[in-house]
């Protein structure tokens, strides 16, 4: 099973290279599945894996050129609110057994697993939908002015910042298409940008909940991230190399497949 979760956190790490999203969908189960971490735990580790190796991916990224720093900035700002709202103030008002009855006990990890598989499924739809939609990547293309969309732009990231901290999920599906779709973000600065959105909530994540962090698991995330940078090196280079939309049909099926697993997997355990 390690070998499997070392290979999948290198595939995690291209994953998030390829697109600038679905690092999170992968590393939650990874360390949920391979590294039988409690749920909890998991989406508090993946916070801090998916934070390190998007920031890598993020510097390769601002060093071509194809980030927009005004905007992650605009979205991330609001999304640290969600983040310390869902980490402090959601999760410790949730019991750890939701239900007891008829021979049906859930409870706060496995409720915390499904909501997780359902936004797999929101989201592999998105991105799905969302790529019959992308706008040809060329250098006239124009953005909005921000003071136009600032208000969407804040109650995005407000919402991306709830999940992040619910689930563990860096929210990568949710920027892309906001980025795309309301802003006009050529594709490839869309990726840029949002693996600096998803780094610093991520790391913000993390860091607020540092203090539920197990230390004996410090070596195995450092041996994931360095595993997750690695991807994400080779994902940026394949990315130049693959149609964009290919990237997000395939994908999406792809994280739809895992999350109709994940509670199909889940349900059983009621």
């Amino acid at each position: 099973m390690l070998i499997l979760g070392y290979i999948s956190s290198f595939i995690m790490g291209t994953m998030l290279g390829l697109i600038g999203a679905g690092g999170s969908i992968l590393t939650v189960p990874i360390l949920f599945y391979f590294f039988g971490q409690d749920a909890i735990f998991a989406t508090t580790n993946s916070l801090f894996v998916v934070g390190i190796a998007a920031l890598a991916g993020a510097i390769f990224q601002i060093k071509k050129g194809d980030t927009n720093l005004k905007i992650g900035m605009y979205f991330a700002a609001p999304s640290f609110i969600g983040i310390y709202i869902a980490r402090n103030l959601l999760l410790p008002s949730i019991p750890n057994i939701l239900i007891s009855n008829f021979g049906v006990t859930l409870t706060k990890p496995l409720f915390i697993m499904i909501i997780f598989s359902i936004i797999m499924v929101f989201s592999s739809w998105t991105m799905i939908r969302s790529s019959s939609s992308i706008p040809a990547e060329t250098e006239t293309t124009k953005l909005n002015t921000i003071q136009t969309n600032f208000l969407s732009i804040g109650i995005k990231g407000l919402m991306v910042g709830m999940i992040t901290g619910f689930v563990g999920a860096g929210g990568g599906f949710l920027i892309i298409p906001a980025l795309v779709i309301l802003l006009k973000f050529p594709i490839r600065k869309a990726v840029g940008t949002s693996l600096i959105i998803i780094s610093a909530n991520s790391l913000f994540g993390f860091g607020i909940s540092f203090r539920s962090v197990q230390t004996e698991n410090c070596p195995l995330l450092l041996t994931i991230c360095g595993l997750g940078i690695a991807g994400m090196y080779l994902g940026q280079k394949l990315s130049h190399k693959i149609s964009e939309r290919s990237l997000k049909v395939g994908f999406g099926y792809f994280a739809l497949v895992i999350a109709c697993l994940i509670l199909w997997d889940q349900g059983l355990k009621l």
